[in-house]
Formats: C-alpha cells, structure tokens, sequence
C-alpha cells in the first residue's frame, strides 16, 4: 500500500521532487489553511490560464473557466472556504493525501506537464460522501 504522504521521486531527481513537493504537500496545507499567500508564488500570473474539464470526459465540454490568476485564485479561495465549513467524518488532510495521485511528470527542458489526480473522496459528519473524481493538467515552467 503506498504511503500518500511520502514523495514517490527519488532524491536522484530533485526536479520531480519538488514539483510533487508543490503540488501536493504544499497545496494541501494551503488548501485546508484556505491561505492562498502558501501557494501564491507557486504561480506565474503572466500567460497563466485554468481550464475546467467540468467533470466531462470529452475535451470538446472542457472551458476556459480561469482567463487569469487573480479568477483562479478566487474559486481557489471559495472552494477552500467552503470545504473548510464542512464537517467530516475523517481527518481531511489523511483523506486527501490518500485520494491524490501525482506520479505522471513529463519534463522537457524547463517546461513540464504534470498529472494530479484525485480518486476517492472524504466522509462527511452527516454520513454523506465528498467524492473526488478529477484530474488537474499543470503546465509548470521553471523559473528562478
């Protein structure tokens, strides 16, 4: 059974590592923090784009959902404060630690596309379930 706390990169390959390190470990603290200054400079603003798949399978239902990082940042905010307002049956962090996967990192000089995925989902207090049934595209660039 994998550990889904423990970085799957191996020290020989600090690149993965700490796109792993950012995309994982550090969005799910901010994430559940609802602090967006934990991320903020994980992002490039010039150029930045976010698409929603709109939990489609085909591309031709995927939109252009964030046009900047300022419209990301603030659906990024309202969903990490309304998750934050739900009561759950589970530790939140422990649960989304095991529903992400991040194992996929194309990397082609300073570019790379990385797959998160997200299969599961949490307990809530009131015995319904949060499902997690997503994939995030990330175009990361290195940068400084």
């Amino acid at each position: 059974m994998r550990d889904p706390f423990k970085n799957p990169f191996p020290e020989t390959d600090p690149a993965r590592q700490q796109i792993w390190e950012m995309l994982v470990t550090r969005d799910i603290e901010a994430f559940l923090a609802a602090d967006w200054g934990m991320v903020e400079d994980d992002f490039i603003a010039e150029g930045f784009i976010g698409t929603s798949g709109n939990k489609a399978v085909d591309p031709d239902d995927w939109t252009l959902a964030f046009p900047t990082l300022a419209d990301y940042r603030d659906e990024w905010l309202k969903q990490a404060k309304d998750f934050a307002g739900i009561a759950f049956a589970e530790d939140p962090k422990t649960a989304i630690h095991a529903t992400t996967v991040l194992e996929e990192i194309d990397i082609r000089g300073d570019v790379a596309l990385v797959r998160k995925k997200f299969d599961g989902g949490l307990k809530k207090a009131d015995g319904g379930f949060d499902a997690m049934q997503w994939q995030t595209l990330y175009y990361c660039r290195l940068q400084d």
